[in-house]
């Protein structure tokens, strides 16, 4: 019996510290329906703004689009998103310097002289769904 206990008490142990929660990221004021929204969920600074941990490519309805990242793991992250009107999956850019599509950045982090930092875009997931909505810059 003592063994059974010790069993599931390991078990229920290793099921908490493997919990994962969702992450719901509303778009709002994008300029149009046409295209999609390109959102990218980073998990740490190595790879913020570059391969994101997940991606979604989503529809737009009404100018609003919602991307749920599902099965997510406690920790820090940062979210990207742009409007990729002409669907060709890439941020296009204006002399190679300025975005020429809309984004936004979590925590709406935004860099001075180029892309933000990750440590103002950053944000903590807890054990428990994180929603927010964003406001795309226009």
């Amino acid at each position: 019996m003592q063994t059974v206990l010790t069993y599931l008490t390991l078990l229920f142990t290793g099921v908490m510290l493997t919990a994962q929660s969702s992450i719901t990221v509303t778009i709002t004021n994008l300029d149009s329906n046409d295209g999609k929204l390109m959102v990218a969920l980073y998990n740490s600074e190595d790879n913020f703004l570059g391969e994101p941990e997940i991606g979604s490519i989503q529809s737009i309805s009404n100018n609003t689009a919602t991307v749920i990242f599902y099965d997510v793991p406690a920790g820090e992250y940062a979210v990207s998103a742009f409007h990729d009107e002409n669907e060709n999956q890439e941020l296009d850019m204006i002399l190679g310097m300025f975005p020429k599509e809309d984004y936004v950045h979590s925590n709406y982090a935004s860099g001075k002289f180029g892309p933000p930092e990750w440590a103002d875009a950053k944000f903590t997931l807890k054990n428990e769904p994180l929603n927010f909505n964003l406001k795309m810059n226009n």
